[in-house]
């Protein structure tokens, strides 16, 4: 009863060189008795169905403990489940458990390809996938299709998503583990997203790509689905893209990339496109998604397709000790790609991101003047100020950010000053001859506003252009719709000026006095003026 009863927890984390890692303890829940299951845990962990045993990664390989003993055992081995494409300054990262079957005797791993059973007793694991690593397929988790049910059961059928990493076509397969048997039921150019019918075999499914609104449709795995919904009479008349293409290019370290590009509403092939560069980490993956037109403190692709842009997302690779230079090794290589196309005008590129990606837009900008303009949403732009700062929405510090996440950095500033300063955005400021709009809110609690200002500050004193947009009273994001609406019609403007080369509006052309800032917000425009309306896209 005790065992049953038993809850995994951690206690402390511990820091040791930037890793984060994690005491656990088996407690039980009766008499609040704790004992040490697993000290300096870096890995994933995962309870078993029946609460008897938990699967753990620990150096490289899955071990499997029994809570009632702690006995443990080792069983994987050779590293065949360590993330080896994990780009974080991180000691031999797994990817996470996939599932426990519902007796408790096994559990689904994953090597980043395929999917594979390792059973808790021991023994060779088993690639109930096979051909993933081989065929560049990306098996996913196995669909838990009832909230009710408790693990995979191993003796029937189940369904699996899968990605194909070079196309990014989407696809569903069923694996019968007892017959030894795959069988492919659906592969689309698309985003779909299925459902099932708790007490029947039905399937309802929303698809979509960049051009077509995710409508739900009822499957017939193999056969004709029949379509239940109908967006398409909100997109008539719109000025909508006519879809997406993949990028495939290769960074200036020999990394294999790709690249997410949107084409224009009325796209004529041929024709050479303004464009927006939008960055983060890896988002080629967004090929496929649907974007609505909304009002955001980030971006979204379809407000500006509407109005004749295209836009191109790439993926970054990155290097331990230098996540600035990875964006200019990743991003310059893969806009020369996207120029190649014939798309992209390459004397009209604009840059944009937020947050980390608002970062690596004040870094780039420093590096490069390919671009025509650029917007850095809340960015950091001192490494070692950084470093020791809070991330206030949270109430912890930033340093395990910057060493076991996003800054992919080795030791502290002191111990790597050199690496910290020369990724450092502020350091290159006497350099950047692109225009800048700066985003940051007095309340940021992601990344502190004087990151912000600070910048801003050193650009003015340089007589560089930059322009400083700060949202009082707002987060590391935009909440009020007011404020997404205004920042966005002010990012179009911006964009049109530099990118079109139309007027410049008042408040970025001369500046908008404190004491006039009324007045600018009663003469401001309701709404941009309306894209041209193109042939609607037959569905």
């Amino acid at each position: 009863y005790e065992v049953r009863l038993s809850l995994v927890g951690s206690e402390m984390c511990i820091r040791d060189s930037g890793i984060n890692k994690r005491d656990v303890y088996v407690i039980n829940p009766r008499s609040g008795e704790k004992r040490l299951a697993v000290k300096g845990l870096q890995g994933a962990s995962s309870n078993s169905p029946d609460g008897q045993r938990m699967a753990f990664f620990d150096h490289g390989d899955w071990h499997v403990m029994e809570l009632a003993t702690l006995a443990r055992t080792q069983v994987t081995t050779g590293g065949r489940f360590i993330d080896v494409e994990d780009d974080h300054n991180v000691d031999r990262p797994g990817y996470p458990l996939y599932g426990w079957a519902s007796d408790g005797k096994a559990f689904l791993a994953s090597d980043g390809w395929d999917v594979w059973r390792v059973n808790v007793a021991g023994g060779e694991p088993v690639n109930l996938t096979r051909d993933g690593k081989v065929k560049g397929i990306r098996y996913g988790r196995p669909m838990i299709l009832d909230p009710r049910q408790r693990g995979v059961d191993m003796n029937a059928p189940f369904m699996i998503t899968a990605r194909e990493e070079r196309t990014k076509k989407e696809g569903f397969l069923r694996i019968d583990p007892k017959a030894n048997r795959i069988t492919a039921l659906d592969w689309r150019d698309a985003s779909v997203r299925p459902i099932k019918a708790r007490k029947a075999d039905v399937w309802v499914a929303s698809i979509s790509t960049a051009a077509r609104f995710p409508d739900y449709w009822k499957i017939a795995w193999g056969g004709d689905s029949i379509r239940l919904t109908d967006g398409a009479p909100n997109m008539n008349g719109v000025a909508w893209s006519p879809g997406s293409r993949l990028v495939t290019y290769v960074s200036d370290k020999g990394d294999t990339l790709q690249g997410a590009l949107f084409l224009p509403a009325g796209y004529e092939p041929g024709k050479k496109y303004p464009t927006v560069t939008y960055i983060y980490e890896k988002m080629s993956d967004n090929l496929h998604t649907f974007y609505s037109p909304s009002f955001s403190s980030s971006y979204t692709p379809s407000i500006y397709t509407s109005r004749g842009y295209a836009v191109f997302m790439p993926d970054i690779r990155y290097t331990i000790n230098d996540p600035g230079m990875s964006s200019v090794w990743s991003v310059l290589p893969g806009i020369k790609a996207a120029i190649a196309t014939g798309i992209v005008d390459s004397a009209k590129v604009g840059l944009h991101g937020h947050s980390w990606g608002g970062y690596q837009t004040a870094f780039l900008v420093g590096q490069t003047n390919a671009f025509a303009a650029g917007v850095a949403g809340a960015p950091l732009t001192d490494m070692v100020s950084m470093y020791s700062s809070v991330y206030w929405n949270t109430g912890s510090a930033n340093q395990p950010i910057f060493q076991s996440s996003q800054g992919r950095f080795k030791g502290n500033f002191i111990e790597n000053r050199e690496a910290y300063e020369r990724n450092s955005p502020n350091r290159y400021a006497d350099k950047i001859n692109t225009p800048l709009i700066i985003l940051h809110n007095d309340k940021d609690g992601a990344v502190d506003y004087n990151q912000g200002i600070t910048f801003y500050n050193t650009l003015r004193q340089l007589d560089k252009d930059v322009v400083l947009l700060e949202y009082q009273g707002e987060n590391h994001g935009l909440s009020q719709l007011k404020n997404r609406r205004d920042y966005t019609i002010r990012l179009m403007e911006f964009w049109d000026h530099h990118l079109k080369g139309e007027q410049a509006p008042e408040w970025l052309d001369k500046g908008i006095p404190r004491l006039e800032m009324d007045r600018h917000y009663r003469e401001r425009k309701p709404m941009y003026t309306p894209p041209k309306v193109v042939t609607p896209i037959k569905m």
